[in-house]
């Protein structure tokens, strides 16, 4: 097998160059340059043109099998970097704060591994680099199906996996079923009329009204939602108003909406409606409700998911895995396992004591975890074929 430390060498040091240039979604072209010069490197042939700058790499075994394909995502995060770090970003205002500079660097250790062992596969593994995985709730993952990534190479099962700063380095997370969550988003305007501080009765608060609005949105969960199907809605920001002695003639409220199921999904959405209009109706205001479907729930088929619990207890120990609760969080991976059978699991990445979460400009993950990931996503895509061509799944 090719050497590990050397691959490693190779993983951490593209990663970490990523890292100094991220690149937002869409305006991944440096990146996919990077991602496609690699491939050259490996001698692993690819195509382009899925989604402006999505990458599909393609591993064909020496015998005839199933398609496995292994997904990384390749854009970064309107964000500044505030970490320490020798190699934090360059670009003001753009960050790495997700890990997807460590899952495009693993993928393509991942990929050099089963380059040099393509002899011994039956089937053909597919390495996918999807761009504009933040851009909810549009995301990559919709348009490079449409362009066809699949056209000529069907996959059988898909995987990705995804750093988690919640596990120890080195474990494992997975579930079968829903693992995260659908993502909406929402805008809302609420419109008075203004006057002087000092008349209110000459006028309709929009401040005022948008926050009975923000309070009676809470009581949909708590009141509506069954406590056994998980729900949340978050007003993450609010902005209105000119100065101290005005009243507010105008509020736009911004949030998002995560849920399980599409069951739950579906009555939290029109409870909302009802909410704020009614509540709107009530304080004499008005409001514009802007509402956006966002990323499906990414739901794991359940023999993959078996899978990877039991490919990562025979590679690190049954202690590496243990019992996690799924997310909230929204994932465009979602979008692949609506089409196709799969499975999305967690990499534990914790720094210990001052780690911080995904998208927080402080950001950071520990690097020992990487070789357990590309040693991990590799077995998985062997014991994936092997688990297909002998038609079990145990």
């Amino acid at each position: 097998m090719t050497n590990m430390m050397n691959i490693m060498k190779d993983v951490i040091a593209f990663r970490r160059d990523l890292h100094r240039y991220p690149e937002l979604s869409g305006e991944e072209y440096e990146t996919s340059r990077k991602i496609q010069e690699k491939l050259a490197e490996y001698g692993i042939p690819y195509q382009t043109g899925f989604a402006g700058t999505g990458v599909l790499g393609i591993i064909e075994g020496d015998q005839p099998g199933p398609t496995v394909g292994l997904r990384a995502d390749i854009d970064a995060l309107p964000i500044t970097e505030k970490t320490d770090e020798a190699f934090r970003s360059t670009i003001d205002g753009v960050m790495h704060a997700c890990g997807h500079d460590a899952h495009t660097a693993m993928l393509l250790g991942t990929g050099r591994l089963l380059m040099a062992e393509r002899h011994n596969i039956a089937g053909k593994v597919l390495l996918i680099f999807q761009p504009a995985e933040e851009d909810s709730p549009t995301g990559g993952a919709a348009q490079m199906l449409e362009d066809g990534v699949f056209a000529e190479h069907q996959p059988d099962v898909l995987v990705a996996q995804h750093v988690w700063p919640s596990l120890p380095a080195g474990q494992i997370g997975v579930v079968p079923g829903p693992i995260m969550g659908n993502s909406d988003r929402f805008q809302i305007t609420v419109r008075g009329s203004g006057g002087h501080a000092s008349m209110p009765h000459d006028t309709v608060d929009a401040l005022a009204a948008a926050n009975q609005i923000f309070t009676a949105l809470q009581t949909i969960v708590s009141r509506n939602a069954n406590p056994f199907d998980p729900a949340v809605i978050t007003v993450g920001k609010m902005e209105g108003g000119y100065r101290y002695n005005v009243i507010a003639d105008e509020v736009v409220m911004e949030g998002t909406i995560r849920t399980q199921s599409d069951a739950m999904k579906h009555i939290i959405k029109h409870r909302f409606h009802e909410v704020v209009q009614g509540v709107a109706s009530s304080m004499q205001a008005e409001a514009n409700i802007i509402y956006y479907d966002g990323y499906p729930a990414t739901v794991n088929t359940e023999r993959w998911a078996r899978r990877v619990k039991q490919t990562a207890a025979r590679e690190f120990g049954a202690q590496q895995v243990p019992e996690v609760s799924p997310s909230l969080g929204g994932e465009d991976f979602g979008r692949f396992l609506e089409r196709y059978p799969g499975v999305y699991y967690w990499l534990g990445t914790s720094i210990g004591e001052g780690q911080k979460p995904l998208h927080d400009p402080g950001f950071m993950l520990d690097e020992a975890a990487l070789e357990k990931g590309v040693t991990l996503m590799r077995q998985l895509a062997l014991d994936i074929l092997k688990d297909l061509k002998d038609g079990h799944y145990d």
